[in-house]
């Protein structure tokens, strides 16, 4: 009897300890030191993006950074450090802890999602989905692109592009082809 009662106790806690690994989130902390020490190492800038489950266009972005025809742009240029924000009530355990207030000390507390900014591989922020006017500065607040998809949407991620890294023009303007399809 208590052999069975042992080994009832012992498969109860490798089924919630397995089943607590596989739920585990990482905090926005340990994402964010894991993307800055790979950007050091690979010299390349980190691309953090804001996104949640229910969100379409969050979905459309990714697809489009994943097209086989644009994965190399991204992944040659960028560190991609994805964290969940804003989940609907009953997922928030999907949620990185600590992404929602740093999205917020990033200016993205009055953006939709996805929201998206780009750093160097120290923190410092470079560029985000803000759209400004001319000369406004990262500390002034502007409309999110999120997924690029209009026009002048995609005008602007082109413009971050070419701002953050070495892509040719032949190579933005595919990715901005990519990107405007988004708005079909």
């Amino acid at each position: 009897m208590k052999k069975h009662l042992f080994l009832s106790i012992a498969l109860l806690l490798a089924f919630v300890t397995i089943t607590f690994a596989q739920t585990a989130v990482l905090s926005t902390e340990e994402v964010m030191n894991k993307a800055y020490a790979q950007a050091k190492k690979e010299n390349k800038k980190v691309m953090v993006i804001f996104h949640a489950s229910w969100c379409g266009w969050c979905k459309k972005m990714e697809a489009s950074m994943n097209d086989p025809k644009l994965k190399k742009f991204f992944d040659d240029n960028y560190v991609v450090a994805a964290l969940t924000v804003k989940e609907s009530k009953g997922k928030e355990n999907l949620e990185n802890p600590g992404s929602l207030d740093f999205m917020n000390k990033h200016k993205g507390d009055k953006a939709g999602l996805p929201f998206w900014f780009i750093t160097d591989a120290s923190g410092k922020e470079l560029a985000d989905s803000q759209a400004r006017p001319e000369g406004a500065g990262l500390d002034t607040y502007g409309n999110n692109v999120g997924c690029p998809a209009s026009p002048a949407e995609v005008a602007y991620f082109a413009k971050v592009l070419k701002q953050t890294t070495p892509l040719k023009d032949s190579e933005i303007a595919m990715i901005s082809e990519r990107f405007a399809k988004n708005q079909e």
